[in-house]
């Protein structure tokens, strides 16, 4: 038996779409737009470098930013400020997105329309524009002042604008969507027969939900939890634009020290912890997922 040349093996299993050619195009994807700034963002947070015009003319390997950052106070009240932030976020995206979900699931075909649209509608719109409009919602002359003052319910403007309130409004806002359309594919999914079979055993409405629906959703809840705290810890437009530029977050600062300081070592130590700590908050997320389905991950065997 003759063996064919490896190029024509190789052409052979690229047309025919077998082994991990298909794959292939994301891999090189993932390579150019992540793997390759990952490692110059270790080689910079790593070293000692000198920038003269824009250009790094010597780098040398430290260790002293990641020991500076980890002692800084400031790096400490900023990356808690960061992390409660996105926690509180994706807390009040988890309560107001699972009673919509939840709507989507007993309602009609007409009011799972209109929550479908209405809830990816906002997505199709960029996050700058959504956040502009929240400033003129929560500014001094906005519609929330001119409503309460129009009612005589405060006699002068509030300060909403700039405080942690309007990044964190701006916040659940934005990414409440990214909550509430995992819920729906898995609820979609429930098995109707286990609510019927809890109504015929005398359950009501609110039992079932206790007892039957919500453990079945975790894991949308799990999964919309993940996408929303990596999305809130991770944003810069929202707290820069309601923050007034004063909210310093972890990620602003990592604009400041690369954009305005040209600390770029400072900027890639920052960046790294931010990355670092986000994993591990995903992996809490994952072993808490992990152990509330762990009763109907046993019940499927």
């Amino acid at each position: 038996m003759t063996r064919r040349p490896l190029l024509l093996r190789l052409v052979d299993e690229l047309l025919s779409g077998r082994g991990i050619w298909p794959a292939v195009p994301a891999i090189v994807v993932l390579v150019v737009v992540a793997v390759i700034p990952f490692g110059v963002l270790l080689s910079l947070g790593f070293s000692d470098i000198t920038v003269s015009r824009g250009v790094i003319v010597s780098q040398e390997f430290s260790l002293g930013h990641l020991a500076t950052a980890l002692a800084d106070p400031l790096y400490h009240i900023t990356f808690q400020r960061s992390l409660t932030l996105a926690l509180t976020t994706t807390l009040f995206c988890a309560l107001l997105g699972f009673p919509v979900a939840y709507l989507f699931l007993i309602g009609g075909p007409w009011t799972r329309r209109i929550i479908l649209v209405l809830t990816i509608a906002p997505i199709l719109t960029s996050g700058i524009v959504r956040t502009y409009a929240w400033i003129v919602i929560l500014g001094g002359r906005g519609v929330v002042n001119a409503t309460l003052m129009e009612f005589g319910l405060i006699s002068q403007p509030l300060r909403i604008i700039n405080t942690h309130w309007a990044v964190l409004i701006g916040m659940v806002q934005i990414h409440l969507p990214i909550m509430i359309l995992p819920l729906i594919a898995v609820m979609s999914r429930h098995d109707t027969r286990l609510e019927e079979a809890s109504a015929n055993l005398g359950a009501s409405r609110l039992a079932t939900l206790r007892t039957i629906i919500l453990p079945l959703s975790v894991p949308g809840l799990g999964t919309g939890a993940a996408l929303v705290f990596t999305l809130s810890y991770t944003t810069f437009v929202v707290p820069q634009l309601l923050g007034g530029g004063n909210y310093l977050n972890a990620a602003t600062m990592v604009y400041e020290q690369v954009v305005y300081s040209l600390q770029w070592s400072k900027g890639a130590v920052t960046a790294m912890i931010l990355m670092a700590s986000c994993l591990a908050v995903l992996l809490v997320f994952a072993w808490l997922t992990h152990i509330a389905t762990r009763w109907t991950r046993v019940a499927q065997r």
